[in-house]
């Protein structure tokens, strides 16, 4: 039999007679397995087994890279989400919110621990009484509908600035260094505030967009962006602190911009290499471990060693 007369097929379609080759595996592909490739042909494993073996695009910080800033849409629906509970279930704000130290009589007024002891018979909250979990829930929620137009007015500014923030941020840093760097800073806003201002019921967004503020003048430097423009975001930022010390928690705010920028600049300037990754995740830690401790003491030092039965 003349071995030229063989009718050859495809190999993922055997009914279908072929006679182009893939130009990577050498087997017959029909016009349906056909991917085009630089030179000839490829089959679509060989397209596949291809696109693993590329190297990963990386942002700046090593992370990767992102054209759908996912996690800012994500952290805004869950702020969102938590504001329409708010309208539900007002006392959540009172449940979740960032509080060192203090207790709620019945007529909803705020008592703190002073020289061992509690005014009042009133049960303990906040992080006093093991409520660790305020330190980020807080970050979560904002000013309470009671609170009048200001309260609608809080967190219509926060998502603003987030979502514009955001956007810019997430995909220099990519997803997962970017969340690190929100829920860190939130963190050092809170710790901020509970060693600044341990009576004081706070919530809101403002010091982790803070810290994603700082992470976009660090990252920014870093990647050469003019700094005409980088200046005066910053100058506007600062100006919002200096605000905020008026009308909310300028602690949270600068505990934000501390923590992320901090960050930032070890996410920025860890030199290249196998083990950028694992510094960076060893610095998160740290930052984390610190923040905890300071919140430990100072707890501590509120409940006099212990929080009383």
């Amino acid at each position: 039999m003349d071995p030229d007369s063989t009718v050859t097929t495809c190999y993922r379609h055997p009914r279908v007679e072929c006679h182009v080759r893939c130009t990577r595996c050498e087997r017959y592909i029909c016009p349906d397995c056909m991917r085009e490739a630089a030179v000839g042909h490829q089959c679509p494993e060989c397209v596949k087994e291809g696109a693993r073996s590329m190297r990963q695009a990386r942002t700046v910080v090593g992370g990767r890279v992102s054209a759908v800033p996912v996690v800012t849409y994500v952290l805004i629906a869950v702020n969102v989400l938590a504001y329409l509970a708010e309208l539900a279930r007002p006392e959540i704000v009172d449940r979740f919110a960032m509080l060192g130290a203090g207790l709620v009589g019945p007529d909803g007024a705020r008592y703190l621990w002073v020289e061992g002891s509690y005014f009042g018979d009133y049960r303990p909250e906040g992080l006093v009484d093991g409520e660790w979990y305020r330190m980020l829930t807080g970050a979560f929620l904002h000013m309470p509908p009671t609170g009048g137009t200001f309260g609608v007015f809080h967190i219509v500014m926060n998502m603003v600035a987030l979502w514009n923030l955001g956007r810019l941020v997430e995909p220099m840093l990519g997803r997962v260094h970017y969340l690190a760097l929100y829920l860190l800073s939130a963190l050092g806003g809170s710790v901020l505030v509970l060693l600044l201002a341990p009576g004081e019921a706070v919530v809101g967004a403002s010091g982790a967009i803070f810290g994603v503020g700082a992470a976009y003048y660090v990252v920014a430097r870093r990647v050469g962006i003019d700094m005409g423009t980088v200046n005066r975001f910053m100058t506007g930022l600062l100006l919002w602190l200096v605000i905020s010390a008026v009308v909310t928690s300028w602690e949270g705010h600068l505990g934000g911009l501390l923590a992320g920028g901090a960050v930032a600049l070890v996410f920025a300037y860890v030199p290249r290499g196998p083990r950028r990754g694992l510094v960076q995740a060893a610095a998160c830690v740290v930052l984390l471990v610190l923040l905890v401790a300071l919140a430990a003491v100072k707890v501590s030092e509120l409940t006099g060693g212990g929080v009383p039965q």
